[in-house]
């Protein structure tokens, strides 16, 4: 019955987010500024965590401005972590695989709309890719990177890449550090059972990346980001 119900969950998903990729591609031409592509995805993903009875709280938000200017950096335990922080951040880009962007509608909203696309098939492109986040994130909003690059297996934190730390020092942002805790039981990788669950995030002060101009500091500034995210992440149980 929870595969029926996964999977009937799955194709409501799959259907809605046509209707509200074509808003988002079809607002582009005509609103510059991105609300109301901003604005269906975070619709969407409200809609999708709905669905999945999945319940959010947030803390730290007196920390940061919603609509500031930061590099968002978090652990990645869950598919559904993207739709969480989008409902966290109202102009939130991400960065993603190109591959993604030949999904028919979703893929190409997020191809010719505000967001990253990384090729992570040629390591030129990958450096060309955080080139232009440094130039995005300097326009406005925010970009989110996992600092460990990929989803976790165990619910555990793996260790953190360099990436986001070279884009804080391209870009002289101000990092944002984030726990999330509680999404690992809802679709641990390898796994096909949605399952309904209460998703915490904890957001940190932000930590200024002006002065950041070595190898040696990016490492520093991401052994203390990491410090932070361990204080307040939950290993699941």
């Amino acid at each position: 019955m929870r595969w029926f119900i996964t999977i009937l969950r799955l194709i409501i998903i799959a259907v809605t987010v046509v209707p509200v990729s074509i808003l988002a591609i079809c607002s582009l031409p005509f609103e510059r500024s991105g609300k109301i592509y901003f604005w269906s995805g975070r619709i969407w993903t409200k809609f999708v965590l709905i669905l999945c009875r999945i319940t959010l709280t947030v803390k730290g938000m007196e920390h940061v401005n919603p609509y500031g200017n930061y590099i968002l950096v978090s652990n990645h335990a869950s598919m559904f972590d993207i739709p969480v922080l989008m409902n966290t951040f109202p102009h939130i880009r991400i960065m993603f695989k190109k591959e993604l962007s030949y999904i028919p509608f979703w893929g190409w909203a997020l191809r010719w709309g505000y967001h990253i696309m990384v090729d992570r098939s040629k390591g030129t492109e990958a450096m060309k890719s955080l080139d232009r986040a440094a130039k995005a994130i300097g326009e406005g909003g925010q970009v989110l990177l996992f600092a460990e690059g990929t989803r976790t297996r165990d619910g555990k934190l793996l260790p953190f890449k360099r990436g986001a730390f070279s884009l804080a020092a391209k870009s002289g942002i101000p990092i944002v550090p984030i726990a999330i805790n509680g999404s690992y039981s809802i679709l641990p990788k390898g796994s096909f059972d949605i399952r309904s669950s209460q998703i915490e995030v904890v957001v940190s002060a932000p930590i200024e990346t002006k002065n950041i101009t070595s190898r040696e500091q990016e490492i520093q500034l991401m052994n203390t980001v990491r410090e932070i995210i361990v204080h307040q992440f939950k290993e699941p149980v």
